[in-house]
């Protein structure tokens, strides 16, 4: 996928996420033929991690671009509400996957400084809840995305 924008040094951080994703599923392809493992429940994890770190990104995108683009800042507003639903959706099948065996793999919560997994990620997704709460109606979860105006060609 190449970018009309010349990217340069800009962003790199945001490029090395982007391509580190890319990477990860490209990985994971060949195992979509095996039965699901507990491992998938790390992955999901990360994925919540990583959802939820662009989850704050957009949202601060939305609140920069909404007082000198109005249009932009709503078509960013509405992005961020769809971002908070893939986010949820993530958090909730991390719950509905099966836990590792106790053979070698138990969790130890004393051992981790921030507690469990289970409870970190549920912690991360009630942070970003609170954003969600601040900021969207429940209108605004059932209505379409409207408005768009795109100029690419289809």
């Amino acid at each position: 996928m190449t970018s009309a924008i010349p990217v340069g040094d800009a962003y790199p951080y945001l490029r090395a996420a982007s391509a580190g994703i890319r990477h990860h599923a490209r990985t994971l392809a060949p195992r979509t033929q095996h039965p699901t493992s507990a491992t998938d429940r790390a992955h999901l994890d990360v994925l919540h991690a990583h959802l939820t770190a662009l989850h704050q990104l957009l949202d601060l995108l939305a609140e920069t671009a909404r007082p000198p683009h109005p249009a932009a800042g709503r078509q960013l507003a509405t992005a961020h509400t769809r971002l908070w639903q893939a986010t949820a959706a993530v958090h909730d099948a991390f719950h509905l996957l099966p836990v590792a065996d106790a053979t070698g793999t138990e969790c130890h919560p004393e051992r981790l400084p921030e507690g469990p997994p289970v409870l970190t990620i549920c912690q991360r997704h009630l942070a970003a809840g609170h954003v969600v709460r601040r900021k969207t109606t429940p209108a605004d979860f059932n209505s379409p995305p409207s408005g768009r105006t795109t100029t690419c060609a289809q």
